[in-house]
């Protein structure tokens, strides 16, 4: 009986937080159809911390910032360890702006990268991305968000 409580407990505990986790990662299709996973940046200070801190990430991930209305929105590659490609996308998911092989900052000031049309999302991928998928502006990028 304690041995089935105490797992009874454990999953009331656990489970929560794997179910945030699962919300907190979706597909994305690329134009080719190449499908990665990105983790969702949802508010203020996700967004701000991004990719930050993180040693590298996987050719079939990505970071998905979602902001609440279409803008100017300004990246900078401050604590980054690798470079990245970055795409600002509208509210019709179509590219508006590309950066490849964006370095990360060696010293402050860092250079800030924005798009010159408003964007709803920005995915960062890892470098190369953009070139060995021949992504291009005004391509669609597929995903739902739950």
């Amino acid at each position: 009986m304690k041995h089935f409580i105490s797992i009874a407990l454990t999953a009331c505990f656990i489970l929560p937080y794997v179910s945030l986790a699962k919300e907190k990662f979706i597909p994305i299709f690329l134009p080719n159809g190449k499908k990665i996973i990105a983790e969702l940046a949802l508010n203020n200070e996700e967004r701000q911390r991004g990719l930050m801190f993180r040693k590298n990430i996987n050719k079939d991930q990505g970071m998905l910032f979602i902001f609440k209305e279409e803008g100017l929105y300004s990246f900078w590659m401050k604590n980054m360890s690798f470079p990245i490609d970055i795409l600002w996308l509208n509210k019709d998911k179509q590219i508006v702006h590309i950066e490849q092989g964006v370095p990360p900052c060696q010293k402050i000031p860092c250079p800030s990268y924005v798009s010159k049309n408003p964007a709803l999302y920005v995915l960062e991928l890892k470098t190369g991305t953009v070139e060995e998928n021949a992504i291009q502006l005004y391509d669609r990028i597929d995903f739902i968000l739950y």
